[in-house]
């Protein structure tokens, strides 16, 4: 119980890429960068969804979902890491590091889920065309995106709650950019090898299930797409698939790099690398992968400005 009284007074230190890196100046520059090209890129596109009538169709729905989620998901690591960095300090309080894990989870999972109904999304408009808006129906969307928040939710929470319970020993130092749970464990005065196992089992599940359904549904994509007869058709959904294939690989690459490889081939410097590339380099790829191709998007963009200009 003293042990736990101390855990709650105390805060944690937060040693991350900035602290690590020999030239923090140019990572803290480049972490401002990515984080304001982020925030611009995620923010215009969701508005030009919302404005547009013409990608009101499901498929930009979710993009719009997507978007959300990075825009939030590179929000809760990227402002606190720079403001820390600037003010020369790294705390973390004993409730915001719970907060950060949670959201940090939650959003990681349903980014996890939403990329498989995406992929699905894209099944369905290739081999079934005529009943694209039938099949995807505004309470069908709602209802992914719901699932995809309501588990990831509840699996964060669970994970939080049980990760914080542990008593925590004095030396305090996360070797981490955030709150995560293998890095706050080594922290831990209590034996968590069978919490650790558990975690890194029901990580590797919550992974690879959605990655199957997309390799799944986009196995079945691609065969459709290249038995198409015409080749501006054949042309424009694999435009639009390399697109979602593009972010699926981004995500997933660092991913399975963090919580599929085994600890001992892990280091806290790697570790660091990864993180940053998933919560903050990925969330301002996303939005320019989806648009800067897409003419639906750009021709939204130059009715946006034409409006303006005008």
């Amino acid at each position: 119980m003293e042990l736990w009284n101390i855990t709650l007074i105390n805060s944690f230190f937060l040693v991350g890429i900035l602290q690590d890196s020999r030239s923090p100046e140019l990572v803290c520059a480049a972490i401002t960068f990515l984080y304001l090209v982020a925030m611009a890129s995620n923010g215009i596109l969701l508005l030009l969804i919302a404005m547009d009538n013409r990608l009101h169709v499901p498929m930009y729905f979710l993009l719009s979902q997507l978007s959300l989620m990075d825009l939030l998901f590179t929000s809760i690591v990227a402002p606190k890491t720079l403001v820390d960095y600037l003010c020369g300090q790294n705390t973390i309080s004993f409730t915001g590091c719970g907060l950060q894990m949670f959201l940090a989870l939650t959003l990681g999972g349903a980014e996890d889920i939403l990329l498989a109904f995406m992929a699905y999304d894209r099944y369905v408009a290739i081999h079934h065309p005529l009943n694209y808006m039938v099949l995807m129906r505004p309470t069908v969307c709602w209802s992914m995106v719901a699932i995809s928040w309501l588990l990831a939710s509840l699996s964060a929470l669970v994970y939080t709650i049980y990760t914080m319970h542990f008593p925590f020993c004095r030396n305090q130092e996360i070797h981490h950019l955030l709150c995560e749970i293998l890095p706050l464990l080594k922290l831990a005065c209590a034996d968590t090898s069978q919490y650790e196992f558990m975690v890194y089992t029901m990580g590797v599940t919550f992974l690879l299930i959605p990655l199957f359904a997309i390799l799944a549904s986009y196995t079945l994509v691609l065969s459709a797409v290249f038995h198409m007869p015409s080749v501006q058709g054949r042309q424009k959904a694999l435009l639009t698939c390399s697109s979602h294939l593009t972010v699926v690989g981004l995500y997933y690459g660092a991913a399975m790099v963090m919580y599929v490889l085994p600890s001992a081939y892990h280091s806290p410097l790697q570790d660091n690398i990864l993180s940053m590339f998933y919560t903050i380099v990925t969330p301002a790829l996303n939005p320019l992968i989806y648009s800067l191709r897409n003419k639906d998007v750009l021709g939204a963009l130059k009715k946006v400005t034409g409006k303006e200009s005008s």
